[in-house]
């Protein structure tokens, strides 16, 4: 760490950064053209890619939207910090640090704190939540419906769209028929520019936005989605009646529910067409490109009122999205389609050299210190994430070696109490509670997941390292935060 402390470097830190953190719901880390996934059009992304830090094999800490979103403004993992699964109770970041540090906090869309009106450390919440909100908090009325409800409009939802004669085959894609100006994605990031352009400038500040998409419904307007539809070279997946008969019970379940339950107005299908998944692709991606033009909106924006001057603007999401791998609709499980997320991160005034990628293990919720740090703020000892700064800044940075996911029982997840993953450069494990399957997986031969090693005898001596790798680390965990647990009794 001595390094830190050349004068050049110590007087950057005296200089506190704009920091905006721009984080969309269930986006993959496939669905960017300069990180190589050439079908995408994206190019304010890829420009945040070809002059800021990517890192490539950054994973969440858990596969749905309030563990992961709790544990990233936590620090902590959902074990500790007791949030396994949507629906349950989280307010308390650590953005009250940087808010007791002289920040102006600014939170607008999504953040899914449960209740979702928790200041959660900001000075400002404007709060849009999922665009089919159908479980706790049914009937929370967030900026989005307000807006929609002044210009005499409901919006697009599951109730209107079981009306359709086509909904079961639609698989979640639909078109956005509203104003434009009132999706989801540009109704939050016009709001983001409204706050920018209409108050006072003040500085330092920290502004979350959080998009909806693009998580379901698909539904960008037409045109987002109309020139993907005309390609026919979408790589959708086409899963093996083997793959799908090998898969653990849980999973089977999960798959037999999602046709059952429609959740988040996806009515899944056990065997989808191939024009079915194209569509959802197509839109998927739709909405994807739509995101990227608002993010291209919105730090022109903020460049015009002078906030990108001396700024750190970073873009991610919350976990990923089967998109049909391996059967599967949407998250709750531990493929990397689900738990690998774009994380890509952009600065001006020279704080860190751009146009480079950091291939090394990481996890979601370091970005947790690593804002704080950017920030001078000290971050918590008990504190599970670490800081990506010294990566960031080109300087000596030790990858993790192992990373971690969980995930507690869920909505859409009835088949298991309780899922547990480990992956390391090569393999990965994925243990369900109370059950004899699990699966594992040699990254460096299959890197599509498809066949599971969990079984084999040639493998038996990998399952078993792992799994003792899962039982140091929580034992560890809970070593580490032990004085945590006893401040929240």
């Amino acid at each position: 760490m001595e390094d830190r402390q050349r004068p050049e470097e110590a007087a950057r830190a005296d200089r506190r950064p704009n920091i905006v953190l721009i984080i969309t719901d269930q986006q993959r880390f496939d669905t960017i053209a300069a990180l190589g996934f050439p079908y995408a059009h994206t190019p304010n992304l890829d420009r945040l890619v070809e002059e800021g830090v990517s890192f490539t094999q950054c994973h969440v800490t858990a596969p749905s939207c309030v563990p992961s979103r709790a544990s990233l403004f936590n620090g902590h993992y959902p074990h500790t910090t007791g949030v396994l699964a949507n629906g349950q109770r989280w307010r308390r970041t650590w953005v009250e640090l940087l808010r007791d540090a002289g920040y102006r906090c600014v939170s607008v869309g999504k953040m899914h704190t449960i209740p979702y009106d928790a200041d959660a450390g900001f000075h400002e919440r404007y709060v849009v939540e999922n665009k089919d909100r159908y479980l706790e908090g049914r009937w929370y009325f967030d900026e989005w419906d307000k807006a929609l409800a002044a210009n005499g409009l409901v919006k697009q939802q599951r109730e209107q769209y079981r009306l359709r004669p086509d909904y079961r085959t639609r698989l979640g894609a639909f078109d956005w028929e509203l104003p434009e100006r009132l999706h989801s994605d540009a109704f939050v990031a016009d709001m983001a520019r409204w706050w920018v352009d209409t108050y006072p400038k003040t500085e330092p500040l920290f502004l979350q936005v959080g998009l909806p998409g693009p998580h379901p419904p698909y539904d960008p307007p037409a045109r987002y989605s109309e020139p993907y539809l005309a390609r026919d070279d979408l790589p959708v997946p086409n899963p093996s009646a083997e793959e799908l008969e090998g898969l653990p019970a849980a999973l089977k379940e999960k798959r037999r529910h999602d046709v059952e339950v429609d959740h988040d107005s996806v009515a899944w299908s056990l065997d989808p067409a191939p024009e079915q998944m194209r569509r959802v692709w197509a839109h998927y991606l739709g909405n994807v490109t739509l995101i990227d033009e608002k993010v291209g909106e919105l730090l022109g924006t903020l460049d015009a009122r002078g906030y990108l001057d001396d700024a750190v603007v970073i873009f991610t999401s919350d976990h990923g999205e089967c998109l049909g791998d391996h059967g599967l609709s949407q998250k709750w499980c531990m493929y990397d389609a689900v738990t690998r997320v774009p994380v890509l991160a952009w600065s001006s005034a020279g704080r860190f050299p751009g146009g480079r990628r950091v291939d090394g293990l990481c996890q979601w919720f370091d970005l947790g210190p690593t804002i704080l740090e950017l920030a001078g703020v000290p971050v918590p000892e008990t504190f599970e994430a670490r800081s990506l700064l010294s990566a960031l800044e080109g300087r000596d940075w030790t990858p993790r070696t192992r990373v971690f996911c969980e995930q507690g029982g869920d909505v859409a997840l009835s088949g298991t109490a309780f899922i547990v993953g480990v992956r390391d450069e090569r393999w990965k494990l994925v243990h369900f509670k109370g059950s004899d399957e699990g699966q594992l997986f040699d990254l460096a031969a299959d890197p599509g997941e498809v066949t599971n090693l969990w079984d084999d005898p040639a493998h038996l001596e990998v399952r078993r390292a792992l799994l003792d790798a899962i039982r140091d680390w929580l034992i560890e965990s809970h070593v580490r935060t032990r004085d945590r647990q006893a401040a929240t009794r």
